[in-house]
Formats: structure tokens, C-alpha cells, sequence
């Protein structure tokens, strides 16, 4: 689905980076939009595990303190957020894809697909989509992408945090099986003690094995 016409909706709006996190669902509405949904992802950067999406839509006007872009956030403010959120959306979803997908295709598609699967998780189904990144979601939605939209939106920042805590709890169940890789620290991310593993015992099952540091280290 191509964004362009989004541009149509808000041809005031492409200056410099705003201030206000609700102004991006301010304006949606505005568009005859009420239902808006923030959608963002976490782990494309990783060696190892899947890469996880999630959607959120929260009542109109709603702030939620301390919540923003989750890489800004310590794990344990995240944590307290990911129930807060819940509880306050109107509806939220998760969208998981697997390893093999990201191997079998590449990280682009599987991070797309796995916006779609929590776009259409979704109960009820949104009116308008806020998309974290340049790239739209496959879904028969008018939506706007928001180059770090994390930052700008606070609907997509809410999807931020529920994306990436819900990843991080997949790679500290994947640590239990696979402790040689340190996955509870380090998530799947190449860090010095990850990549010293791969060279010593080589990937494990859930490592992605098309990535360079995998198969090269």
C-alpha cells in the first residue's frame, strides 16, 4: 500500500520535528479519522529470535506519563508501562514472526508482516494507522508513516513499549533453553559475550543464520 496520499491528509504538517506527541492523531481526526492506531516494531537489528509488532489504539487525548520511545526507557519502566497501556487502550495487539521467516524472506518483510498480523489482531478495527518508519503496512487502511514515529506519536510510542517488552520476554524464555548466548542480557543483539559464543559454539536454532555476524563469526 503505498503512503503518499497520506501527504494529501496533512500537506500542513511536513516541517520541523513536532513537540506535541498527540499531534499526528490530532490532525487524523481532524481527516475524519477516529479510530487511530499506532503501530511500531521491535528486533529487526538482533542475530537472533523473531522480530515483534504490535498495535495500539488509546482513547482520544490520552497521555500516559513516562511512556515514550521504549529505547529511551529503562527494562523496568517498560515493564510497569506494558500493563498500564493494556489497560488503558481500547484495543492493542502483537504480532510475532518467526526466525525462519526472516531467514526465508529478509528482516523488511518479516518486520511489515509482523505489523500486519497485530494491525489485524485488532478488535475493533481501526480507521487510520500511525506507522512507525518509511514503509507502509499491507493493509486496506489510510495510513501515515512517521520517520521516527516512536518519537513523534504518542500512540506509536505506547506500540513501541508493548512490542519490545513482549520480545523481550520470547528471548529471556529462549535463554533458558539456549544460556550459552546470554539472551538474557543481551536479546539477541551482538554484543561482545554473543558474538564470542557464536565464534566458540556456533548458532543455535533460533539464530538467524542469513544475517552476516552469524555465519561469519
Amino acid at each position: 500500500m503505498n503512503s503518499s496520499p497520506n501527504r494529501l491528509l496533512f500537506p500542513e504538517f511536513f516541517g520541523p520535528l513536532e513537540k506535541d506527541p498527540l499531534v499526528h492523531e490530532r490532525l487524523a481526526r481532524q481527516a475524519g479519522h477516529h479510530f487511530i492506531a499506532g503501530v511500531d516494531e521491535a528486533g529487526r537489528g538482533p542475530l537472533a529470535g523473531p522480530v515483534v509488532a504490535a498495535a495500539v489504539v488509546l482513547p482520544e487525548d490520552t497521555r500516559l506519563p513516562g511512556i515514550r520511545d521504549s529505547k529511551k526507557m529503562t527494562a523496568r519502566a517498560r515493564e510497569a508501562a506494558f500493563d498500564r497501556i493494556q489497560e488503558t487502550a481500547l484495543t492493542s495487539a502483537i504480532g510475532v514472526v518467526s526466525h525462519e521467516f526472516i531467514d526465508q524472506f529478509n528482516i523488511l518483510r518479516a518486520s511489515l508482516e509482523a505489523m500486519r498480523l497485530a494491525v489485524q489482531a485488532l478488535d475493533p478495527r481501526p480507521e487510520f494507522l500511525l506507522v512507525d518508519g518509511i514503509h507502509s503496512v499491507n493493509v486496506p487502511l489510510p495510513q501515515r508513516c512517521l520517520k521516527r514515529g516512536d518519537q513523534l506519536s504518542h500512540s506509536i510510542s505506547a506500540a513501541s513499549v508493548l512490542a519490545k517488552v513482549y520480545r523481550d520476554r520470547i528471548m529471556n524464555a529462549y535463554h533458558k533453553m539456549y544460556s550459552t548466548y546470554g539472551f538474557d542480557h543481551n536479546k539477541g543483539y551482538g554484543t561482545r559475550y554473543h558474538l564470542k559464543a557464536l565464534r566458540r559454539y556456533g548458532p543455535c536454532p533460533v539464530h538467524r543464520v542469513t544475517f552476516k555476524r552469524v555465519v561469519e563469526e
